[in-house]
């Protein structure tokens, strides 16, 4: 379903503007009384709160925003899909509260000198949220699944670096050539087409999620339905209610459950941020999935122990059709809007959320890599409207042949009032007439894929790791999330490049050049680097901020009230949360035998021989959508 709204004969001025977008000043009510505060936490020698600590409903309730498109890892799209899949299933690899790549279904891994080739070793102990046994036969029928043209799973490139997946994915070759096989039923190698530091973390997406072959045999495509879906994390799906809530229960068999404590996690689809904000005043969600823009600075004031706000590798823009009029071969038409936005207005006063005004792709914050910084970046805004003004001219537009542009975003209170923003700037500016246009996710999704009847839509990215290359691959020429229809040989060759280069300085080197091909052809207009803004229940502990915003519910657990009289305890310090070691503690591959499943053996950066340090996978140590386009996501 759309909605339309003309912005046509309108004339913002700058006040309006602000008054329209940015906040309202009104009074959202009075804090819905004093919550009462949560007791202390005490940990136990082995990690976990004293059980006279925890509140006795161990049930936790998130907002997830839009609602789901599918529970089929393969298939899924979108962040608030990954969020719950997260949940249900769990890789080779998984991530820590903190956000850090950490041994999830494989215990261990070795990486061959070369960097090509990944030997994962599984835990023993793994079953299927059925009881039955998962070995390495599952990953490697759920991994070929993922990469049959076939399934048309929504993040499949994220598996391109495997060796002759690109060909699988055309059709050009069968799905048992793609580079993964099977060494015993608990060993598994995986080789690639070329050093790819971010590999691990790629493993973390639910494309690279095993699915159960009995399963899928039975059921086909409702697999993943409630009471057929068969899962292998922490959770099994037990309701799914369209549009109400997804409801998700504690799996008695998955490695951990002992050391799981949240019983029940239930994700409730809304779109409207303030009705979100609603059921958090009355105790309804114990975690928002964002806060609206106009409340911001009220919740700030009301809720400032409960708002959290911290850096996300994400970035935020709008996209061109480059397929079809009026931005087809016109790259001063596109170059004159994107320089009559003033970004700062939108952080400063539409958004306010702490967000960095951006003129790149890749957002600051990934080690290593400075994003390319156009020129314009340096300009006072009004050099940039002279400039905007002079190039629209060019592009053949004028009072006398007026430009009229469809805005297109999916439900959101603050995607519309940027989408307002933009369309008021453009107007000012310009004199570009705008009607925005609002679509339901699945509607956005589809329009935006198809580029029969976009124009200027909103995009952005939640990585999919910790990477520039996740930023860049989606522009490829033959990239499924490519909704802009943007296709340059030479970027194109730039990313091959890229997927071949061992050395991390000239790797860096050739992606940068690649965003500076990218951004030159003027292809996007980039807003703001995101920040991740919620707020989230003081009680729910083991919630950590990460610039991933990957946030698993196996970590978590709700502490009771403290009751009148209660003597404070003091906080002990711990870093690394329930039943979690970090990377940098685990034994090398040097220190114990293939057979130490008990030692508890972790992340092997390379058994075969010393590698110069920069030639080394940076993803050795630490890990980064989302998601599947988390990442991934957006």
């Amino acid at each position: 379903m759309s909605r339309f709204l003309s912005i046509g004969p309108l004339v913002f001025c700058s006040a309006l503007l602000l008054t329209a977008c940015g906040e309202s000043g009104v009074d959202f009510g009075n804090r819905q009384g004093d919550r009462p505060q949560p007791v202390d936490l005490v940990l136990t020698e082995d990690g976990l709160p004293l059980a006279s600590l925890l509140d006795q409903q161990q049930v936790v309730y998130r907002g997830n925003g839009e609602e789901p498109t599918t529970l089929d890892p393969h298939q899924a799209v979108g962040v608030p899909s990954a969020h719950i899949l997260r949940d249900l299933f769990e890789g080779l690899t998984t991530v820590s509260p903190d956000g850090k790549v950490i041994p999830g279904a494989a215990l261990r891994w070795n990486i061959s000198r070369n960097a090509r080739t990944y030997t994962f070793y599984l835990r023993r102990d793994l079953v299927w949220s059925n009881g039955a046994p998962l070995d390495a036969y599952d990953f490697v029928y759920s991994l070929r699944r993922a990469a049959d043209p076939e399934t048309a799973a929504s993040g499949a490139n994220a598996l391109l670096p495997i060796l002759n997946a690109r060909e699988v994915l055309t059709g050009d070759l069968p799905v048992e050539d793609l580079g993964i096989s099977v060494l015993d039923e608990f060993t598994l190698q995986i080789t690639l087409t070329g050093p790819t530091p971010y590999f691990l973390s790629l493993l973390t997406n639910p494309v690279a999620y095993p699915v159960n072959r009995a399963n899928i045999e039975e059921f086909g495509d409702q697999f993943s339905r409630p009471g057929n879906l068969v899962s292998n994390g922490a959770y099994t799906l037990a309701n799914w209610t369209p549009r109400i809530r997804i409801e998700l229960e504690k799996n008695p068999n998955y490695r951990e459950a002992d050391r799981t404590l949240v019983e029940q996690v239930i994700f409730l689809p809304t779109e409207d941020l303030s009705t979100e904000v609603k059921q958090f005043r009355l105790g309804e969600l114990d975690w928002t999935n964002e806060v609206p823009n106009n409340q911001f600075r009220w919740l700030q004031q009301n809720y400032p122990d409960e708002l959290q706000v911290s850096p996300r590798m994400g970035s935020y823009f709008f996209g061109f059709n480059l397929t079809q009029e009026p931005f087809i071969d016109n790259p001063s038409l596109r170059m004159a809007l994107i320089l009559s936005i003033d970004r700062q207005i939108i952080t400063d006063k539409v958004t306010q959320f702490g967000e960095k005004p951006s003129f790149s792709l890749v957002p600051h914050g990934i080690d290593g890599y400075v994003p390319f910084s156009a020129e314009y970046a340096d300009w006072t805004q009004d050099e940039r409207n002279h400039e905007a003004r002079r190039l629209f001219e060019q592009a053949g537009y004028s009072a006398e042949r007026p430009l009229h542009l469809e805005i297109r975003y999916n439900t959101s209170d603050n995607h519309k009032k940027i989408s307002l923003a933009l369309a008021s700037m453009w107007k000012q500016v310009l004199g570009v007439n705008s009607t925005l246009v609002n679509e339901e996710y699945r509607v956005f999704v589809q329009n935006r894929e198809q580029k029969f009847i976009t124009e200027v839509f909103r995009a952005g990215w939640i990585s999919d790791y910790n990477d520039p290359y996740s930023f860049l691959e989606m522009f490829r020429t033959d990239h499924r999330r490519n909704d802009y229809g943007y296709s340059n040989s030479s970027f194109d060759a730039l990313l091959d490049e890229v997927g071949t280069e061992r050395v991390r300085a000239r790797r860096e080197r050739l992606m940068f050049e690649a965003e500076r091909v990218l951004m030159s052809d003027n292809v996007i207009i980039p807003i703001y680097s995101y920040v991740t803004k919620r707020l989230v229940n003081p009680h729910l502990q083991g919630w950590q901020p990460n610039v991933m915003d990957h946030h698993l519910t196996r970590y978590m657990f709700k502490l009771r009230s403290r009751q009148p009289g209660e003597v404070a305890v003091p906080l002990p310090a711990t870093e690394t949360g329930p039943g979690l070691t970090p990377l940098e503690e685990l034994p090398l591959e040097n220190e114990a035998s293939a057979d130490s499943d008990a030692a508890g053996v972790g992340m092997v950066p390379g058994s075969d021989g010393a590698a110069a340090l920069d030639e080394l996978p940076e993803d050795t140590a630490s890990k980064e959508t989302e998601q599947p386009g988390e990442g991934s996501g957006e």
